[in-house]
């Protein structure tokens, strides 16, 4: 009797230390990966801040590269009236393509998804889709702006130039190839008469049709300019 009880006691106390021992492996193995997913993140973090700061300095570099070079150019115009002409058509060029950024009195124009209507308390007869804002919507009020005499266009701080696309991408829309989502803030620089009167129906019929358009008259409307590259593929000089 006293040998069953010693063996069972000696398994007992087995059974415990091979669960401690396991225990204590987990515990060694968890913590070894906690502290590599920490190393790894800190690695990653690391390197973002490097590269965050290259870039900064090397967009400071640029700015100052820009800065000199207007410099030189303006001292190289200001005795020749040819060359004041040629570089005053040259800014105006450079508004016209959307290469700078300009500043000016105009409307401003904001479209949003209707976020009070949901599959619950949609009418039978209704599409959920009609409340949202689509691509066609935002084009449909970058041409009535062009037709307005609309000098600088832009959604969402993306400049509309000529080459600018809109098109629906899932659940977005992207513009000028990046994706921008609701709400839609549309800043045009122009007569802001103009471009409010010629825009008010357009806009009743979007809002009667579900979703959300608010247009506003301001002045000292800032747009950005267009930062991407533009490419003629087709299109060439007449020598």
């Amino acid at each position: 009797m006293n040998k069953k009880v010693l063996a069972l006691t000696t398994g007992m106390i087995c059974f415990i230390l091979v669960l401690a021992i396991v225990i204590q492996v987990k515990t060694i193995k968890s913590t070894n990966s906690i502290v590599i997913q920490t190393l790894s993140n800190e690695d990653l973090r690391d390197d973002l801040l490097k590269w965050k700061e290259k870039y900064d300095n090397a967009n400071l570099e640029l700015e100052k590269a820009e800065k000199k070079l207007e410099e030189t150019r303006q001292i190289a115009i200001q005795n020749s009236p040819e060359l004041m002409q040629k570089e005053s058509d040259l800014k105006n060029n450079n508004i016209a393509l959307g290469l700078t950024d300009v500043t000016g009195s105009g409307v401003v124009i904001t479209l949003k998804d209707n976020q009070s209507i949901t599959n619950e308390n949609i009418g039978i007869t209704d599409d959920i889709r009609s409340y949202l804002v689509h691509d066609a919507n935002l084009r449909e009020i970058v041409r009535n702006l062009k037709v307005s005499g609309a000098e600088a266009i832009s959604i969402n701080n993306e400049r509309v130039v000529s080459l600018t696309s809109i098109v629906c991408s899932g659940n977005v829309i992207r513009i000028n190839d990046r994706k921008v989502g609701s709400p839609f803030e549309i800043k045009a620089i122009g007569s802001p008469e103009l471009l409010y009167g010629n825009l008010g129906e357009t806009i009743t019929r979007l809002n009667n049709s579900g979703i959300i358009v608010e247009i506003q008259k301001q002045d000292n409307i800032v747009i950005s300019k267009y930062d991407g590259t533009i490419n003629f593929n087709y299109a060439s000089n007449i020598e």
